[in-house]
Parts: structure tokens; C-alpha cells; sequence
């Protein structure tokens, strides 16, 4: 019973209600999502202290970074196990799953040891000095060196029960941790509460994940003989089919991430320079423009296991049908933000910060990055695109694409050019070039798999 609705699911549900069942729970996750990353720069600027802000933007790097673990053993695990699933290889879809959260578990493990050994130079590396080296160290120490673990770990369990189109279960794991996030955060933070400042944000956020994988873990228990996620450690053994299918997906989803931290890096250094003013700014304007992306890329995420399923069973047409449906919804929505976020881009940062400087920087610096959106949504879609179907290079070739050759090259020019302003450009700039490659690219994809009728051979990948 629980197969047949998955199959239907899958390959017979009208493309419109699939693509909905599929992406509306992912993008309810995704919002919720969006208000706890808000939360701790909402929360932390009810202080209004501009170095206790400073703290929660100059960590944003390293929370960051986590992601290269998620997309590396959750993006890739779960690529994998839709694609099995279409083909009907549910010893594969198990394997990799058990497979994916063991290497994700080491991973964080190494991850936190390695922050916190490394942590004098690490936050060197981040921008914080003076008087934001404090309360830097003391936000790390909970998201990081006790957090990492729950943190890696509560997303790349989402990833994995999302790849059989459990998309519902998925997002309240991830939505059970958010809640609860917001809900701590005032209490931690704030002089009424605890008083710990941005030390009480990372504190509520490493609890939250903490619930979340708790969630997951009743979730498998409840659910133990109608899942195929599988947490077995006797099938987390390496295989070569398995490892190369999960690491030519995961490795450039991977790198994605690391070049998003490097570029983060480079952007923050760089604000660093004009004060902790104008990288509180940079944080809040940063923060805000996340909000829709997280809803298209929550449509993005909700529409891989489809993408993968029909792509493994080689059903061009519909995988097709679904990318396109996704593309018309996506964008239609972002070219209404952008124009929303353009003209109350003051009042939008007047939100989380009243100090007069940090609100001027900010509203420039987010009319500025919201051009970038509607042509964020085409990147993020086409990636998503490459990663469900296994084209882990065409991933890539964007990741490098975006920052070695775009972005961080435009942060250097913009910043010489037009100080601090040019600064925000950058990323617009960025994703202009990468929509039309990623036009370009689909299309010719497209074109292949209709000539073929059956998904691209390995040697034609």
C-alpha cells in the first residue's frame, strides 16, 4: 500500500499536484526556516548593539560551511536513493541512505574538533577582532563546537526521508527544531531572560537542532518496516557503486558550499573595514534577501525526488513537464518580491535594527541584492536539476562559475570602484551571466534526453 502511493506519487499524480504535494511542504519548511535565521539577528538586534549583531554575522561563514557535509552525504545519499527507487533498487535506496548518515555523523564530529582546535586563527580568519572577537567565540562555542553534530545531522536526516516523498515528515522534523529556535531565543538572549546576548542565540540554536534529530530518530522507529531510510550501520559499508553514485553528486554539491563560505569570507573582510555598522548592515540585508530564496529553493529541494524518481525510470517527459512547471511558479514569485524588496528595502532593515547608519547601509545594500533573485531562482533550479539526476559536473561548473570566476573577482572591482556600495552589486552581477548559462545548458540537456528517450549513459554524462 505505502509503495503503490509512493508510485503514484511519482509517476502518475498530474504534474501540477505532484510538483505541489512535493515542494508546498518543503516550502513551508523553508519558511520557517527563514524565521529562525532571522530569529538570532531579530533577537540579537533588540539589543541594539551593533558588535553583538557583528558576532552572529561574522559565524555566518562556519554555520555555512556546515552545509558542505548536508549537500555532500545529503544531497548525494539522497540523489541516489530517488534515482534507485525509479529503477526499483531498494537494496541501493537502503545502503545509501545508512551509508549517507554514518559519513554525515563522523563528519560533523571531525568538523567540531577541528573549529575548536583551530579556533584562535579560525576567527582571525572571519573578520572578528576587538570587540567582536568575544562575542564571536561565545556564539561559536554552542553552534559549533557542541552544535555541529545536531546541526549536520537534523538536515541531512530531512534529505533522506525527502527522498522517498515523505516531504511532510521531512519538514516537520525541520520545522519542530526552527519553532523551537524562535521560541528560545528571546529567553536566552535578551535581559529579561538569560542575558547571554549573541552566546544565548547559538545556545537556543544548538538545543533546536538537538530536538529536531530527535524528531527524525522517533520518526524511523515509528515508521521501521515502511521506510526504506535505513540507519543500519552493518549497511553503511562502503560500496563502489554507492560511493561513486552519492560522492558524483554530493562532491560538487560540496564545493558549492565551500566556494559560498569562501565568497561569504571575502565579502565579510571586506565590510569589516567600514566598522561593525556597516557589517551589521551586511548581515541584516543579507539575511532579508535570503527570505525568498529559501522558498525557491525549498520548490528546488521538494522537486529533486521527482526529477530523480522519473529520471532513473527513464520518463523524460514527465521529469520535463515538472522542471518547467517549477520554473513558471518560481519565478512569477520572485519577480514580485524583487519589486517588493526594492521599494521597502528601508523599512525592511528598520525591522531589526533602529541605529541610523546600520539602517542607510542596509537599505542600500538590499535594494542592491534583490536584482539578483529572479535569475538566483533559475541558477538554483537548474542546479537541483543536474544534482537529481546525477550530473554532478554540471554542478560544479556552476559552483566555480558563481564564485571563482564571477562573484569574488566582482567583490574586488566593485569594492575599488564604488567602496562598500559595490560590495552588494556583486552578487547581481554574478547571477545575470549564470541564468543565461543555466538557460543555455537546460535546454541543451533537454534536447539530449529527448534525442536518447532514456537517461544520459555514464559515458554520456
Amino acid at each position: 500500500m505505502e509503495d503503490a502511493r509512493k508510485s503514484s506519487l511519482f509517476e502518475t499524480m498530474p504534474i501540477p499536484r505532484a510538483v505541489l504535494a512535493l515542494s508546498v511542504p518543503t516550502v513551508l519548511s523553508s519558511l520557517v526556516m527563514v524565521l529562525y535565521n532571522l530569529a538570532d539577528t531579530y533577537f540579537v538586534g533588540m539589543l541594539d548593539s551593533p558588535v553583538q549583531n557583528s558576532a552572529v554575522t561574522l559565524a555566518a561563514p562556519v554555520l555555512l560551511a556546515f552545509n558542505a557535509v548536508n549537500n555532500l552525504f545529503g544531497v548525494g545519499a539522497s540523489s541516489m536513493m530517488s534515482r534507485a527507487l525509479g529503477s526499483k533498487d531498494y537494496d541501493t535506496v537502503r545502503r545509501s541512505s545508512a551509508f549517507g548518515f554514518y559519513c554525515a555523523l563522523i563528519c560533523g564530529a571531525l568538523f567540531s574538533v577541528a573549529a575548536t582546535a583551530l579556533g584562535a586563527p579560525l576567527l582571525s580568519l572571519l573578520g572578528a577582532a576587538g570587540d567582536t572577537l568575544e562575542p564571536t567565540r561565545d556564539y561559536m562555542r554552542w553552534t559549533v563546537t557542541w552544535g555541529a553534530v545536531p546541526a549536520i545531522l537534523n538536515v541531512v536526516l530531512a534529505y533522506l526521508v525527502r527522498a522517498e516523498g515523505a516531504t511532510l515528515h521531512a519538514s516537520i522534523g525541520t520545522m519542530s527544531g526552527c519553532a523551537l529556535n524562535i521560541v528560545l531565543d528571546p529567553i536566552f538572549i535578551l535581559p529579561w531572560g538569560l542575558d547571554m546576548g549573541a552566546a544565548g542565540a547559538g545556545c537556543a540554536t544548538f538545543l533546536s537542532n538537538c530536538a529536531a534529530c530527535l524528531y527524525f530518530f522517533v520518526l524511523l522507529l515509528v515508521r521501521r518496516g515502511r521506510t526504506y531510510v535505513c540507519l543500519n550501520p552493518v549497511l553503511a559499508r562502503p560500496q563502489g557503486a554507492i560511493v561513486k553514485g552519492v560522492f558524483g553528486v554530493g562532491v560538487p554539491a560540496s564545493i558549492q558550499n565551500l566556494l559560498n563560505v569562501t565568497g561569504m569570507t571575502v565579502l565579510n573582510n571586506f565590510t569589516a573595514a567600514f566598522g561593525a555598522d556597516a557589517i551589521a548592515a551586511m548581515g541584516i540585508a543579507y539575511k532579508i534577501s535570503m527570505i525568498p530564496l529559501y522558498i525557491a529553493m525549498g520548490v528546488s529541494q521538494g522537486l529533486m525526488p521527482l526529477v530523480s524518481y522519473n529520471y532513473g525510470a527513464g520518463n523524460v517527459p514527465r521529469l520535463k513537464r515538472a522542471v518547467l512547471f517549477a520554473a513558471k511558479i518560481s519565478l512569477a514569485f520572485m519577480a514580485v518580491v524583487t519589486v517588493c524588496y526594492f521599494f521597502g528595502a528601508g523599512t525592511l532593515v528598520g525591522l531589526f535594527m533602529k541605529t541610523e547608519a546600520v539602517v542607510a547601509y542596509g537599505s542600500q545594500f538590499l535594494r542592491c541584492m534583490c536584482l539578483a533573485q529572479p535569475f538566483l531562482c533559475l541558477d538554483f533550479l537548474a542546479v537541483g536539476v543536474f544534482q537529481a539526476c546525477g550530473l554532478g559536473r554540471y554542478s560544479l561548473l556552476f559552483a566555480v562559475l558563481r564564485k571563482i570566476v564571477l562573484e569574488i573577482p566582482a567583490l574586488y572591482v566593485l569594492n575599488r570602484l564604488f567602496p562598500l556600495d559595490g560590495l552588494a552589486c556583486a552578487q547581481p552581477v554574478a547571477e545575470v551571466a549564470l541564468a543565461g548559462a543555466a538557460a543555455v545548458i537546460l535546454a541543451r540537456l533537454f534536447r539530449r534526453m529527448d534525442a536518447e528517450g532514456t537517461p544520459l549513459s555514464p559515458g554520456r554524462r
